[in-house]
């Protein structure tokens, strides 16, 4: 009986193949190699790594991540090792663990954020590029470059023009329309856009009447966001003809599915990773189990199942 048969969870973003639609989302697993001997890292569809600068970068000060309600606020401020590093020290052991690696990058000038990604450019392992102009911890920058599709436009272009790795853009979640962020995204070059990153929140302290985090707001994720992230996501697939990659709140593989349905061709797991480091392979086993319960024998039987018209 078809029910009984296996699923197929392999999926494309553009010419990116994966194993399965669930990857592990940047800021929330670390570079892979500090979750080795808790998760088989050749089991995820592919891990999106900590955003790497030019230089190494130390973050905010803590407080830097509180609990809320329904999610967390974090305000780590990008910190990281710094591309070097990177790739001296954790991608040969992540490609000896068989990860697929997405490597989020970032700069402070479209220049800085160009030569992350030469450096990035074609190194044994990588698959594709993850540019990060949307974290709302980034005061830097004057403003959350992704919010205004112009300059995110200038940085596309500096950066397409040095690479020839896959692009990835990381969308903002902070703006009226995404859907104008995308397309400035995708005619620059864009070869898939990730929707969403954080959203801008703050926690109030109020025994000592101050903002719980040091650096006062951060970014808001979990499932508290995840219907905002659906319908952003579901406005982003119907604007662009570059896929489309689906992140805020996912816990479960319905949560998954249901991204998928909206047109996502894939998903980043990243808040729940806290608390279950195994939730990108545990994610992607419950679509399986959900999709053979139903008859499909293919996970991608159940992208775009919601329709553009909804």
């Amino acid at each position: 009986m078809r029910g009984r048969r296996a699923v197929d969870l392999g999926t494309a973003v553009g010419v990116v193949r994966l194993p399965t639609p669930v990857i592990a989302a940047s800021g929330t697993f670390g570079y892979g190699t500090e979750l080795a001997g808790l998760v088989d890292l050749g089991a995820i569809g592919a891990i999106s790594v900590k955003g790497l600068s030019l230089a190494p970068y130390a973050g905010k000060p803590p407080p830097r991540l509180v609990e809320t309600a329904a999610g967390m606020l974090n305000a780590i401020g990008l910190q990281n090792i710094g591309v070097e590093a990177f790739l001296r020290e954790r991608l040969p052991v992540l490609r000896a663990a068989g990860a697929r690696v997405i490597a989020n990058f970032w700069g402070d000038t479209p220049e800085e954020f160009a030569a992350c990604a030469a450096r990035l450019d074609g190194a044994p392992g990588i698959v594709a590029l993850e540019l990060n102009a949307a974290s709302p911890n980034r005061p830097e920058w004057g403003g959350i470059p992704a919010t205004d599709p112009a300059a995110l436009a200038s940085i596309v272009r500096a950066v397409r023009a040095r690479v020839r790795a896959p692009l990835w853009v990381k969308l903002s979640p902070n703006v009226g329309d995404i859907a104008a962020a995308g397309r400035a995204a995708e005619a620059e070059g864009a070869d898939a856009l990730c929707a969403i990153n954080t959203l801008r929140g703050l926690a109030v302290d109020l025994a000592r009447g101050s903002p719980r985090l040091a650096s006062g707001a951060g970014g808001l994720s979990g499932p508290a966001i995840k219907p905002v992230a659906l319908a952003m996501v579901h406005a982003l697939v119907r604007a662009v003809r570059v896929p489309v990659v689906g992140i805020g709140g996912i816990r479960s593989g319905e949560d998954a599915l249901e991204f998928l349905a909206c047109g996502a061709r894939a998903v980043q797991v990243g808040t729940a990773s806290f608390y279950d480091p195994r939730a990108p392979v545990r994610i992607a086993r419950e679509m399986a189990r959900w999709c053979r319960r139903r008859g499909i024998g293919s996970v991608a039987e159940t992208i775009g199942m919601l329709g553009a018209g909804s």
